[in-house]
């Protein structure tokens, strides 16, 4: 591949990426990532010092080190489509000769650690869990749009739940990083995360429109394929692992579990929860 087009990867004046707003220098090898903005500070009022912030759009950036480590944390805001262009240009910066607009002989690899809120979709999953995501299963359509390698398994997961859902799609299946898994997960739950296309009639809640699968809940409540469950869902996960498997960097998920829908539960105290997440990931970093 040649140089890229001014129209393909935009660049600001100052040439940093377009959507935000950095440049090479301020990227670090490890990422923690927040769909809320407001926690970005949440997460950065526990780094040693601060060397760097900005605000663009909803992608709010604090770089600096905690116990000595550099660390990068950006918030995306909420769905698959803000992950594609947060990682998209991220990947860029890692990869990408912005000057030369080639893409580098030699690749980086980042590490790239989500914190988010979900929803548990089992009765034996208590509120105020930390649950982290073997697989991410994408109920929405992004990878309709890319060529994303998957094994026979994931196909195999997706296909079910096409077929049991009653989809006109076909669902995306992705392992996240088993590396990351390993290095964080000590004594969190291990689940199988369910990416939707947003959070109300996707999910399965009903305010005032009616629902095409007004039986989503109790679908994926009984999904089970050789003994994977479903165990929670959220709106960004898949993209996450689906995205860093295509661009070659390690990426994990990690939720505050801070609703129970099988229940009709949620938390008293969602923001302790979090926190109490934040501090257990910036720990095991």
């Amino acid at each position: 591949m040649g140089k890229i087009p001014e129209s393909e990867l935009v660049l600001n004046k100052d040439g940093s990426v377009y959507h935000l707003n950095l440049l090479p220098k301020h990227l670090s090898d490890t990422i923690i990532a927040v769909g809320d903005p407001s926690r970005v500070y949440k997460i950065s009022q526990y780094f040693d010092n601060l060397e760097f912030e900005m605000n663009r759009r909803e992608f709010i950036t604090h770089i600096g080190t905690y116990r000595g480590k550099r660390l990068t944390v950006i918030s995306t805001g909420m769905g698959t489509d803000n992950i594609e262009i947060f990682l998209t240009e991220l990947d860029a910066l890692a990869n990408i000769d912005l000057k030369k607009r080639e893409i580098k002989e030699k690749k980086r690899r980042l590490k790239i650690i989500r914190v988010g809120t979900s929803g548990a979709l089992q009765e034996d999953i208590p509120l105020g869990s930390h649950l982290i995501s073997d697989h991410a299963v994408g109920l929405d359509t992004l990878m309709c749009f890319y060529d994303l390698p998957q094994s026979d398994h994931e196909r195999e997961i997706g296909v079910q739940l096409k077929q049991e859902i009653g989809l006109p799609f076909q669902p995306y299946v992705v392992r996240g990083s088993q590396m990351l898994i390993e290095k964080l997960g000590e004594g969190m739950v291990q689940g199988n995360t369910v990416t939707c296309p947003g959070f109300y009639a996707p999910q399965g809640r009903q305010i005032r429109l009616g629902l095409t699968h007004p039986d989503l809940i109790k679908k994926l409540y009984y999904f089970n394929n050789n003994g994977m469950w479903l165990t929670n869902f959220e709106m960004e996960t898949a993209g996450y692992y689906a995205m860093g498997r295509m661009l070659g960097h390690e990426i994990v998920s990690i939720n505050a579990i801070i609703a129970n829908r099988v229940k009709n539960k949620f938390s008293k105290n969602p923001a302790k929860i979090m926190d109490s997440l934040i501090r257990k990931v910036l720990d095991r970093i």
